[in-house]
């Protein structure tokens, strides 16, 4: 572990450890060990045992399942930040999805012996146990209604939004936002097609709700939320 100070700034930001007080969370981040992994490499399968949680330092991580006929789903991306394996952590049980590297990445693992040896240490570390267990089911439950009650144009148009993070246009400019991945993988992540991601982004551009680069869209946030039908400030 290169920087335990920097990891454990990192810890601070997420639900699970981010009630610790600084002096904890280094204590935290000193039983974390640093893994590296190449674009394409595979992190854990489905199925695999979960000995580890892990939280992305560097880079882009696909989590995905995968049908008996090949299809593929993507679950979500875990970036900077987040945790990923958590489940299997908690209750000793295989992986629930495939982990791919999507880019060269860094990540610090916790196995689970350590991690249960601090949560008796610092009992405060339950709560966001809890928290990130309800966030990854609300999550999970947004997702399955995307899929299942809303167009692609919709689907897409809420998936640009949590992108962009709350970020506001200034009047009469949109927001950039850098898609950092394929189309395809677009596609994967609101359960859709890559030609029909590419008309469901036509139809957005045609309602001013984005502008397409080579490798940039320019969002109108206020446009997406009112055609989404999400609330927006």
């Amino acid at each position: 572990m290169s920087d335990p100070a920097a990891l454990a700034a990192l810890l601070g930001q997420t639900t699970f450890f981010g009630q610790l007080a600084p002096a904890d969370l280094l204590t935290c981040a000193e039983q974390f060990r640093e893994q590296r992994f190449e674009q394409g490499q595979m992190l854990f399968a489905r199925g695999d045992v979960g000995d580890r949680l892990l939280i992305v330092a560097k880079g882009r991580i696909r989590l995905a399942v995968m049908a008996e006929d090949g299809r593929e789903l993507s679950v979500r991306h875990a970036v900077r930040g987040e945790l990923l394996g958590e489940i299997a952590l908690l209750d000793g049980g295989a992986r629930s999805a495939d982990a791919v590297a999507l880019t060269p990445c860094v990540v610090h693992g916790l196995l689970r012996a350590p991690f249960d040896r601090l949560l008796m240490r610092f009992p405060s570390i339950a709560p966001g146990v809890i928290g990130l267990l309800c966030q990854r089911l609300r999550q999970t439950t947004e997702q399955l209604e995307g899929i299942a009650l809303h167009s692609i144009e919709v689907r897409l148009a809420r998936f640009l939004l949590v992108q962009l993070a709350g970020r506001k246009a200034e009047p009469g400019k949109r927001v950039p936002l850098d898609i950092t991945f394929s189309q395809s993988e677009l596609a994967q992540l609101i359960g859709a097609s890559r030609p029909k991601v590419n008309a469901a982004l036509g139809a957005l551009e045609t309602m001013g709700a984005l502008r397409r680069t080579s490798d940039r869209l320019f969002c109108d946030p206020e446009i997406l939320a009112d055609f989404a039908g999400v609330p927006h400030g």
